[in-house]
Formats: C-alpha cells, structure tokens, sequence
C-alpha cells in the first residue's frame, strides 16, 4: 500500500510537470528564464512554508544543512534555468522527450552510489522509454523549429539534475519532513536564482531586481500563467515527488517522468498548435510500454 500510494504521487506530479512544460513554453520567452524560476519557485515557498511550520514537522538537523543547499541549489536553481532555456528553443513536445531520459540517468546513478540495484524489469522498462524518446528525437529534428538540438540538450542536463537530485535527496528527506525539506530546498534555490539574475542584469540588490521586475508588462494570460506554475507547479507538484521518494524507490519515482511527453505533447497540440507527429506518437507509446515494465514486478518476482 505505502509502495503504491508512493507511485500515485509520482505519477501525479509528472503529470503536473507535463503541464508546466506547455506553461513555461507560453511565458519563458517573454518572462525570462531566471525570473520563470525565482516566481515559480518563490510563490511555491510562499505556499509550503506555513503549511510546513502549521505540521510542525522536523526540519533538517544542522549537519544536514550543507547538503540541504547543495541539493536546493541543484535542484532548484540550476534545473529550473535548464529547463527554462530548454523550452525557448525547442517545442513543448520535444523538451517533454528530452526530459524522459531522466529514468535511464536516476537508474545508472542509483547503480554507480549502490542506492538501489538494478534488476532486468526495470532496466529493461527504461530501456523501452528511453529509445522511443531518442527515436523520436532523431527522427523529428528535420521538422523541428531551427536550433531545437540545443533545446533537446538542455533538457536533457536538466534531466541529469533530477536524476541526481532523486537519488541524493531521499536519506535527507526521510530524516527530516517532506514539507520541510522541500521549502527548504525552495527557498535556497530562489536565493541562488536572484543572486545569478542579478549578477546577469546588472542589478546589485534585491531592491533594484524588484523595481526591475515591476516594470515589466505583462499580458493578463501570462499572469495566469505564472500564478499556475507558482501554486500548482511550484508547490503541489514538489509536495507530491519528495512524498513520492519516501515512499518507493528513486527508479520509480523518476521513470514516471516519462509520462510528460503524454501530457505536454496533448496540450501543446491544444493550447499551442503544435502537431502531434508519428515520431512524437511513437515516443508516447514506447513511454507507456516503459512505464508498465518498470514499476511493476513479474509473476517470479510478486
């Protein structure tokens, strides 16, 4: 039960993080990717924080810390500014693909730290994914906007971050609680990402980035857009993976990510006219195929 509700979660937020690729598409272009990140990401703290102090839950002990904002940093700055970047050169569909290598890389560093063994189902699940995603990748680039390649690589080291950050953070979560840990990550990852925004624009304090952020215009779909990927992809969707961790194994919970494509891929066709292509629809399947295999247990193994 404790295993399925942990996969529940998992399948759930990338659900969710389908939608935030479709979102940060429609505004990163526009908004910026830093300050994508510092609003998503800061309006998601905002919201987790006093849930957090409200379950009085246990905060990391201070031998912790260290890797608390090494992680947050991670996880939190450094994926967000990948994948906002990814989204302006490539199509949502694409970056959503490129995002579903994220499995093979948790499984392989998984393996290397010893965290979690490898076993022939599984392997072979994120073997499916993966080479439906690569196949469609190669294949669509002919027809893809120009420079998508770079996009595609972009997405592909943010990948690498989740992997990484799946993998590391699931001791420190489980000793401390999953709200706690999260705003606490969030909040380090949104103090990095302005230190980075200011030291790029020109602007030395948190004054003068405010000021220059209030400027700004923008449209009133753009706002709706940002209230979005701060409540629901910046709070709900991060509440339910550091749930998920704690709850089954870091290869479960990423191999879900594969279900984007599926998500991003509908509304990118709905909401932004992108088409959905025999290359994208060949992906889409071998993601399911991949994920059937990969967190399931065979007749021997159950």
């Amino acid at each position: 039960m404790k295993e399925a509700t942990g996969v529940g979660a998992a399948l759930l937020s990338s659900a969710l993080g389908g939608t935030a690729i479709v979102a940060s598409r429609h505004a990163a272009a526009d908004v910026g990717a830093l300050m994508l990140g510092i609003i998503r990401f800061g309006v998601g703290f905002a919201l987790v924080l006093p849930v957090a102090l409200l379950r009085r839950e246990r905060w990391p002990s201070l031998r912790d810390w260290p890797a608390v904002i090494a992680l947050g940093v991670l996880f939190f700055c450094v994926f967000p500014i990948l994948f906002n970047l990814s989204v302006i050169y490539t199509t949502a569909g694409r970056a959503a693909l490129a995002l579903a290598t994220a499995p093979l890389l948790t499984m392989l560093v998984a393996a290397l730290l010893k965290v979690e063994p490898l076993t022939g189902r599984k392997t072979a699940g994120v073997v499916v994914a993966t080479v439906g995603v690569a196949v469609s990748l190669v294949s669509g680039l002919s027809g893809a906007p120009p420079g998508a390649w770079r996009g595609d690589l972009l997405m592909m080291g943010a990948a690498l971050g989740m992997a990484l950050y799946s993998v590391w953070s699931r001791p420190y979560v489980r000793r401390s609680g999953t709200l706690s840990f999260c705003a606490a990550g969030m909040g380090v990852g949104v103090i990095a990402l302005a230190c980075v925004l200011c030291l790029t624009s020109g602007t030395s304090t948190p004054a003068g980035l405010a000021q220059a952020s209030a400027s700004q215009i923008w449209t009133a779909s753009q706002i709706w857009t940002l209230a979005y990927l701060g409540v629901i992809c910046g709070a709900v969707m991060f509440i339910l993976w550091a749930y998920a961790l704690t709850h089954t194994t870091p290869t479960r919970v990423v191999v879900t990510v594969t279900l984007n494509p599926v998500v991003a891929g509908l509304l990118a066709a709905l909401l932004l006219d992108e088409p959905v292509t025999w290359n994208l629809v060949v992906g889409l399947v071998a993601v399911a195929l991949g994920i059937r295999l990969a967190i399931t247990q065979g007749r021997r193994a159950a």
